[in-house]
């Protein structure tokens, strides 16, 4: 089927995710990642999904990451630099035609940077509070996550008597 595929039109782009996991998967913010996904996969299919995380995670987390399709890294250091040099090295993929990264700040434009250099395309995945608008002018396509911010739980006063 691939061999009609790129006989008679354009094969299905293959996307690499790669999200930052200590800077989206927040108790203040709910993010559905099984969304983020599907937001993704409009764009083309993706190949793999993997989500970064310290050495600090918890077994229920790493779990639910696996259960939702992702793969977890867990990182003893920064996760953003495991996070970057694994990206990059999509430059090098010929399987992999859109390299999408899921964060909020701007340690990975010079990651999108390379990727554009090397032809091909970038995808952020943002989501607010504390998006980077710089971040988001470097990536060819942008996805905005909605989120669903959670205020401190609001102490109940006391009853008089």
């Amino acid at each position: 089927m691939g061999i009609f595929r790129n006989i008679f039109g354009k094969k299905t782009p293959q996307i690499a995710l790669f999200v930052d996991g200590p800077n989206v998967i927040r108790k203040q913010l709910s993010v559905d990642l099984r969304e983020v996904k599907r937001k993704v996969s409009e764009y083309g299919n993706i190949r793999f999904a993997k989500i970064y995380l310290d050495q600090y995670a918890s077994d229920k987390l790493i779990e639910a990451m696996v259960n939702q399709g992702f793969e977890p890294k867990i990182s003893t250091g920064d996760v953003d630099v495991t996070l970057a040099v694994e990206a990059t090295e999509q430059v090098v993929n010929p399987d992999i035609d859109i390299v999408a990264i899921m964060s909020r700040d701007t340690d990975f434009i010079p990651v999108l940077n390379k990727i554009k250099a090397h032809g091909k395309k970038s995808m952020v995945i943002g989501v607010e509070p504390g998006f980077s608008v710089a971040l988001k002018n470097t990536a060819d396509m942008l996805i905005m996550v909605k989120t669903h911010e959670r205020s401190a739980p609001r102490a109940h006063p006391k009853k008089r008597a």
